[in-house]
Formats: structure tokens, C-alpha cells, sequence
């Protein structure tokens, strides 16, 4: 009974979804968590407008708000793997509403904190969130794809995108206006979120009872050489983010000093490249699943060197076109790797998860202020010349086995 009536929502009392591997892609579960993704990053992203109030507010200097950083990007980055570890071992179906708790109390303890230090206990408090959310959400995407795995961690993945996406915007209409008090005010956002997850937890327990848990496995592939595609994967995630953080951290200070645009413009320009991210983010993971995940990896970040190599020396209207490129190629990746991953390593959804996602915000937040240094040294338009080499490193998928053969 349980296997006709998978897919019609979230449950009726916790629902039971069909067997793993019957073919029934859950959408209304794919869309709670996209949708919740949504929130958790596009909450985590109005943070440090913040940071010129807090500045002010508690006469704190730069390395002040440099730690404020780390301890978002720590809670955020290194929790996540442990708790994927963890999550594979024992599951914990709603730990995913608790894990949007912990944001909700720090946005709330963010807008009233009496004191520096309780401003590093709530950004910490955020990011513990995220790092909790992060790999069982991924869990749950792949148990609702119905054997597309591509597919449901692409839809998964491109909430966060457009929640940091049009994070900044909401700042600007409400953060910045109305000052770190009204962080509160997107605090019933991180509340709305739980109680949806909540519903994604019963449906969750109800896989889990039903023992749709496991996860088959891999033959033909020695233990050394899965060790070895994994580090690849790595190495590839870390080029990925450490160009896409150049892009997103400085892409708008290049336009301006090369081509002396407005910053009004510039901002429209980022916006684009963003919007791209998001459409190449969620194309990969299907393409994924008709043309295999390698095939993807290879084009993403082997495909856009010839591209990256020609933008920091085209006009203004060419380095727009190749950035919109670079964005939906090299965003594809993602999902692809995820994927591939969570294929090497069966019965490790959440520790894949958690290891990538983690690599993800930890490069993103490292790459931003290692590259801030070289372009105090050397110049913003150095930068994209250094970083326009980094795709080379696609070259590396040649040590990945063809997508693994499950048995």
C-alpha cells in the first residue's frame, strides 16, 4: 500500500514512499528540501550585511569581524562531515527541524547580542545549523529521487543557490534599513522552515521503517583506486569553489577598476553571473544521470578553461558573455560529484554529503580571504589571471573510474 500512494505529498501521518530503486521520484519531498535549502542559505547569507552595524555598534576592528567569519565557516564547514558520519551510523529524522532551530535562536540572539562575545555565539549557532542541515537534507533528497539521483540533488542544490543569491537583496531591503534588530524579524522564516522539515522528518522515519536505508554497493573497483578517486573529487571541488569565490567575492571590484562601471551596474553583472550558477546547478545533475556523472565532471571543469583563460582580457561586453558561460559549465559540476561520490562510497550519503558541502563553505570562505591578499599585493585583475589556470586542474578526472557499475 505504501508503494502506491508514494509521491502524493508529504504523507498522510508520515508517509511511506516506495522502495528504493522502484522508480518513483518523490517531488513533493525534492520540494520541501530545495525549498528549505532556500531558506537556510539565503538566512546565512544576510549575516554579514550586518557586519558595517556590528563594526560600529561594538568598536570592533577588522580582525574582530575576520573572526566572526571564522566562526560561521568553522561550525559551518568542519561540523558537516561529522555529522554525516554520524547520520550514516544512526539516523536522526529530525534532526533536520532541529538543525533549522539552532539558526532560528541565532538570528534571534544576533539582533539583541549584548556583547561581542555573544555575537560569536550566535553566528556560530547559524552555522552549526547549516552543518547539520546540510547532510541529511542531502539523505533525504537522494531517498526521494526515485533512482534520479542527479536529478534530486540538483533540485536540492539550486534552493541554496538562489537563497544566496537573493540573500543580499533581502538585506539591503530589511538588514541594512532598520539595523541588527530586525535580523529578528527573518527569524520566523528559520521557524517556518522547522515546521516543514518536521513533516520531511515523519516521511523520513517512515523510509526508515520501511528499510529503505541501505544502500546497494560497487563492484569492480579496488579500495585503493576509490581512495584515489575521491581525492580527486577533492582537488576538483577545491578549484570549483576557489573560482567561483573569485568571481562572487570580486567580480564586481574587477568591473569597476578595469572597465569603471557603476557600482549599480556591476551589481546587475553579478547578478547575471549568479542567475547562471543557479541554471548550470540544477542542469547538471539530470544531464548526469542520461550521460553519466564523469562525462559531466569533465566538461565542467576541463571545459571552461578556454573561457576563463579569455576573460580577464576581454572588453566589457565579452567578459559579461564568459562569465555568464563560466557560471552554468562550471556549476554543473556539483551535483555530478556529489553523486559520483555517493556512488564510490555506498551506505555514506551523509559523510559525502557533509564532506563536500563542508569543502564548499570552508574554500568559499578561505579562497575569499586568500585571494583578497594577492589582490592587495599584486592587483584585482592578477587574481583572474592566476585563478584563470585553476580549471586545469579537470585534468585529473582521467584518474576517476567510469561511473561505478552497481550491483
Amino acid at each position: 500500500m505504501a508503494e502506491a500512494t508514494a509521491g502524493r505529498g508529504l504523507v498522510r501521518g508520515g508517509a511511506v514512499a516506495s522502495r528504493p530503486g522502484a522508480g518513483t521520484t518523490v517531488y513533493p519531498v525534492l520540494a520541501a528540501v530545495s525549498f528549505c535549502h532556500f531558506l537556510n542559505d539565503g538566512l546565512q547569507s544576510v549575516i554579514p550585511a550586518v557586519y558595517p552595524i556590528l563594526k560600529a555598534s561594538y568598536g570592533l576592528d577588522f580582525g574582530q569581524i575576520g573572526l566572526i567569519t571564522l566562526a560561521s565557516q568553522l561550525t559551518a564547514s568542519l561540523l558537516q562531515p561529522l555529522v554525516g558520519l554520524y547520520t550514516d551510523r544512526r539516523s536522526l529524522p529530525y534532526s533536520l527541524a532541529l538543525g533549522m532551530c539552532f539558526t532560528f535562536s541565532g538570528l534571534l540572539l544576533l539582533s539583541a547580542a549584548p556583547s561581542y562575545l555573544f555575537v560569536l555565539a550566535a553566528v556560530a549557532c547559524v552555522g552549526i545549523g547549516s552543518a547539520v542541515f546540510h547532510p541529511e537534507s542531502s539523505r533525504v533528497a537522494r531517498m526521494a529521487s526515485g533512482g534520479r539521483y542527479g536529478l534530486a540533488q540538483s533540485s536540492f542544490q539550486v534552493g541554496g543557490n538562489a537563497g544566496s543569491a537573493l540573500g543580499p537583496l533581502l538585506a539591503a531591503l530589511i538588514i541594512l534599513p532598520f539595523g541588527q534588530r530586525s535580523l529578528a524579524w527573518c527569524a520566523p522564516a528559520a521557524l517556518a522552515a522547522a515546521l516543514v522539515l518536521a513533516a520531511v522528518g515523519r516521511w523520513y522515519a517512515g523510509r526508515r521503517v520501511a528499510g529503505s536505508r541501505g544502500e546497494v554497493g560497487v563492484r569492480g573497483i579496488p579500495r585503493a583506486r576509490v581512495v584515489t578517486a575521491v581525492a580527486v573529487l577533492v582537488v576538483l571541488v577545491v578549484s570549483k569553489y576557489l573560482y567561483l569565490s573569485s568571481l562572487t567575492s570580486y567580480y564586481t571590484f574587477f568591473l569597476i577598476e578595469r572597465f569603471h562601471v557603476s557600482v549599480r551596474s556591476a551589481q546587475l553583472l553579478l547578478f547575471l553571473f549568479l542567475g547562471a550558477v543557479a541554471v548550470g546547478t540544477f542542469a547538471g545533475g539530470p544531464i548526469g544521470d542520461r550521460v553519466g556523472r564523469r562525462v559531466v565532471i569533465w566538461v565542467s571543469i576541463l571545459g571552461v578553461l578556454p573561457f576563463t583563460l579569455l576573460m580577464p582580457y576581454a572588453n566589457l561586453f565579452f567578459t559579461a558573455v564568459l562569465t555568464v558561460i563560466i557560471g552554468l559549465v562550471l556549476s554543473s559540476a556539483f551535483s555530478a560529484i556529489v553523486v559520483y561520490a555517493q556512488e564510490l562510497l555506498p551506505g555514506r550519503v551523509g559523510t559525502v554529503a557533509g564532506l563536500f558541502f563542508g569543502l564548499a563553505f570552508g574554500v568559499g570562505g578561505l579562497g575569499a580571504a586568500l585571494l583578497g591578499r594577492v589582490a592587495d599585493q599584486a592587483g584585482i585583475e592578477t587574481v583572474y589571471r592566476l585563478c584563470a589556470l585553476l580549471p586545469a586542474l579537470g585534468l585529473l578526472t582521467a584518474f576517476l573510474p567510469r561511473d561505478p557499475v552497481r550491483a
